[in-house]
């Protein structure tokens, strides 16, 4: 078979499937409906009927890519950089002595139409430059996107949302008071870090507003569970030394409601940045969003953060639920002791992770949060 043909420019043509809404159906709906409105002898059926629209072809289209999958010669020709943040569809690349603004290219979005964002904070791209006019600036178009290493990740609606890729772990952030600290969301959090194939660490920040007395079990609840753990607060620097080395020369995503002081710690830890930074509605005792995108900043000490806006919910039900028991260390060495080996540790006898619980080794705050993470319906 010959090789397909190339242009001058180094692309190529490519089918691509159209979205599903962009065809009419292939076969007639709702008979019993039209023979209610018309009546039966009111119908005129066809004598055939096709079961695809007019062939296969009918399905897709022909767009032009470049040819980076072939060839090494077109891909030195590419510059490569990593998005540090998304304005609607421009997409910031940072290249290490600038940062281009990119836009995305169609087929890109054709691809990936089952994510909210094809291109997030954190992927490694390649990009072609679009040289314009004399006093118009160049611009960049996104080709293609590395593999994910990792990912932090939610349900929106019918869609994943990406927050961020490529990271090594995320700071999951609570306030000692103003807002109270959630558990439960603390719990969602980390079961999509580690799906995510990313390492959870808990800080319970603010911890200048409440006696030491009162911090209660929050921490070493997780610190016993193995994940590092430590309480700050950006208005006395208690643990801001400690954070900054947990940081350096890794990627981090910092994660948390609004109002929790995510801002403020990075802030804590990059004075330069002077990230805006909200207050408490005294009323509702809930926290302004300031941050309204991710955006990745590098740090001093190598490394960089991401900041990202607060969250009030966070749909983890991408895992499934099968899986969910992985997610939660304390579970792990004991469910091979359950009767059932499809035991959901919900409503089964002889279930080794109830019988934990009940035993006061399993803290029945983390249990109520795996039965409700269990418990949410799917979408």
């Amino acid at each position: 078979m010959p090789p397909r043909k190339k242009n001058r420019q180094g692309v190529r043509k490519e089918r691509v499937a159209f979205r599903g809404n962009r065809s009419a159906p292939a076969r007639q709906k709702h008979w019993t409906r039209l023979a209610r409105d018309e009546g039966i002898d009111e119908l005129d059926t066809e004598t055939s009927e096709s079961v695809v629209a007019k062939g296969a072809l009918s399905r897709r289209r022909t767009v032009i890519v470049p040819d980076d999958q072939t060839g090494d010669d077109h891909v030195r020709k590419l510059l490569e950089g990593t998005v540090v943040v998304m304005r609607g569809r421009i997409a910031e690349v940072d290249v290490g002595d600038g940062v281009w603004p990119c836009t995305i290219r169609r087929v890109l979005r054709t691809r990936q139409i089952k994510e909210r964002h094809p291109v997030v904070v954190g992927d490694r791209v390649r990009f072609s430059v679009v040289h314009h006019g004399e006093g118009i600036a160049d611009e960049g178009v996104i080709e293609s996107v590395r593999s994910r290493s990792s990912e932090l990740s939610r349900r929106s609606g019918r869609r994943v949302h990406v927050i961020a890729a490529n990271v090594d772990q995320v700071l999951i952030v609570s306030s000692a008071a103003a807002p109270e600290p959630k558990p439960h969301l603390i719990d969602r959090y980390i079961v999509a870090a580690l799906a995510g194939g990313m390492e959870p660490v808990i800080c319970l920040n603010k911890i200048d507003l409440i006696p030491t007395a009162d911090a209660g079990d929050l921490l070493p609840r997780y610190r016993t569970l193995g994940y590092l753990t430590l309480a700050t607060s950006a208005v006395t620097r208690n643990g801001i030394d400690e954070l900054g080395k947990l940081l350096a020369n890794k990627s981090t995503v910092v994660a948390g409601q609004s109002g929790v002081g995510k801002s403020s710690l990075v802030n804590a830890i990059e004075p330069g940045l002077n990230l805006r930074v909200g207050e408490i509605i005294e009323h509702t005792s809930k926290g302004r969003h300031t941050t309204s995108t991710a955006r990745l900043w590098p740090l001093r000490s190598g490394g960089y953060v991401v900041d990202t806006p607060g969250i009030k919910s966070f749909d983890v039900s991408i895992v499934p639920k099968p899986e969910l028991e992985m997610y939660f260390e304390e579970f792990v060495e004991r469910v091979a002791g359950c009767k059932f080996g499809d035991c959901t540790h919900i409503d089964e006898t002889n279930c080794a992770i109830k019988a934990a619980v009940d035993a006061g080794d399993i803290h029945p705050d983390r249990y109520a949060s795996y039965v409700r993470l269990y418990e949410e319906p799917t979408t």
